[in-house]
């Protein structure tokens, strides 16, 4: 995709951020991870899938990989090297499972090691964002919240052919089964786009664990008020209230 010009590209903000990541009610082993990293202006929600010792080293492999970039790059290069990253990643994965498999003598593969996630990067007046799977970036601005990214999950796509609404999709059955991420197949591609970001803008990166019990009127509300180190703490123990089914996490970004 074209890039915006850098030439004329000033330090316009500052940004301010809280995370919590909770291994929520149910499960014993917390898949969830994510990366706070404001000086690099990258944030990062990665929700592991196939089980301790399979999800957590997906979602861990993606955070400790990002900790390890070099900040101070143009955003084409930038953005170039977030994608091959996350190619590198996958491969990684898709290698680990095959030799899991390999070990315990399958004629095909049967582990799986996975992830899905969603990152944002600030880079002066830009906010590019990438995602895969079911995990969710928002943002509120000016009084008006907007989920940036759009699901990777069989409801979505029955939502987007019509053949059932937002809310009978809210409470279906098969709500979690994800049609892409992070480990899976060879066959990886990483969505992504590029916005302007505004003076007052608040975003929010989740896992599935927060948005499965608040809403998104729930989520208007909350971010409209309060640090964000208040409305993260708020949204996590009203999900711990309400069951965290599964973990959890948020992080709440604000450009100031």
């Amino acid at each position: 995709m074209p890039y915006p010009d850098e030439k004329n590209l000033t330090k316009s903000f500052s940004y301010s951020s809280y995370g919590i990541t909770d291994v929520g009610n149910a499960r014993k082993y917390n898949e969830d991870s994510m990366l706070e990293m404001p000086e690099a202006g990258i944030w990062i929600v990665a929700d592991g899938m196939g089980g301790h010792d399979a999800g957590d080293v997906a979602s861990q492999m993606i955070v400790n990989t990002f900790k390890k970039i070099r900040a101070g790059l143009s955003l084409s290069n930038y953005i170039d090297t977030i994608e091959d990253i996350f190619i590198t990643i996958n491969n990684k994965l898709i290698n680990k499972a095959r030799l899991i498999d390999k070990e315990n003598g399958e004629t095909k593969r049967t582990a799986i090691i996975g992830s899905t996630v969603a990152m944002m990067l600030a880079y002066d007046i830009y906010c590019a964002y990438f995602w895969v799977g079911d995990s969710r970036l928002y943002r509120l601005r000016d009084d008006e919240l907007r989920q940036m990214t759009t699901d990777h999950s069989h409801v979505e796509e029955y939502v987007a052919w019509g053949l059932m609404t937002r809310e009978e999709a809210a409470v279906h059955p098969h709500g979690n089964v994800i049609t892409r991420a992070v480990g899976v197949t060879p066959n990886f591609f990483l969505d992504m786009d590029i916005q302007e970001m505004k003076k007052g803008d608040r975003y929010l990166l989740c896992s599935d664990g927060l948005t499965k019990h608040i809403k998104d009127f729930e989520f208007h509300e909350m971010l409209l008020k309060g640090t964000t180190e208040t409305v993260c703490k708020e949204m996590i123990a009203l999900t711990l209230e309400r069951g965290a089914g599964d973990n959890v996490t948020a992080i709440v970004i604000d450009i100031d």
